[in-house]
């Protein structure tokens, strides 16, 4: 594989896993090309680096392909760490690896037939928020004894969850709001206000082949 000058980050601005690949991108210091691309017309360079057609993909300078998103945080972070994302206050990153995993395990099943029920054959969109309760009330007796999911300070579990609890709270916000998890509540504000997820956010238009290169970090 031919080596690249910098890697390069295939992203969709509002996909929750393209977010988290972000922010682990973003806080590692890790300076990327970005393309951001619409996912009902993904371009063919990325479905070349990764058939399956999901975001994010990411080619390191090596050419290696990483087409996982929680995966592309832990290489980020791997290389430059300076928050300390992968050292939490409490536990340790198998105690987050295994919060994660049900996260996107469990949670999501439930998050996608609530949001989208018409996708899904005899799906009660409630029921299956009632469902995806159960982790929401895990992360809400955690938040009630600490600030963060692992802590005072801020880790690898928040940032890779968090995009996801606020896609959940956003499908019926005023639902939401009136649910008995301040932790939860206030833990996810803090998420939306930051800094690193203003950043993250930012516009960009839809990449084209032939286009300027874009940077990101």
């Amino acid at each position: 594989m031919s080596s690249l000058p910098r890697p390069l980050l295939y992203s969709f601005r509002r996909c929750p896993y393209a977010m988290r690949g972000r922010m682990g991108l973003f806080v590692s210091g890790m300076t990327c090309e970005l393309r951001e691309v619409v996912l009902r017309d993904k371009p063919p360079s990325m479905l070349a680096l990764s058939p399956k057609g999901t975001v994010p993909v990411l080619q390191t300078v090596e050419g290696t392909v990483i087409d996982e998103s929680l995966e592309v945080m832990l290489w980020a972070l791997e290389q430059y760490d300076p928050e300390g994302w992968l050292q939490p206050e409490q536990g340790n990153l198998d105690d987050m690896l295994a919060l994660i995993e049900r996260n996107d395990g469990e949670f999501k099943e439930h998050l996608d037939r609530y949001k989208y029920p018409t996708r899904y054959d005899s799906v009660d969109p409630l029921a299956e928020r009632s469902k995806a309760e159960g982790f929401l009330q895990e992360l809400e007796k955690r938040l009630s004894a600490s600030s963060f999911l692992f802590g005072s300070r801020v880790s690898l579990a928040d940032y890779a969850i968090a995009p996801f609890v606020r896609q959940f709270a956003h499908v019926d916000k005023d639902w939401f709001d009136q649910t008995p998890y301040p932790g939860l509540q206030a833990w996810l504000e803090v998420f939306l206000k930051s800094d690193l997820f203003i950043s993250v956010m930012k516009k960009y238009p839809q990449w084209h082949e032939g286009d300027e290169p874009v940077m990101f970090g």
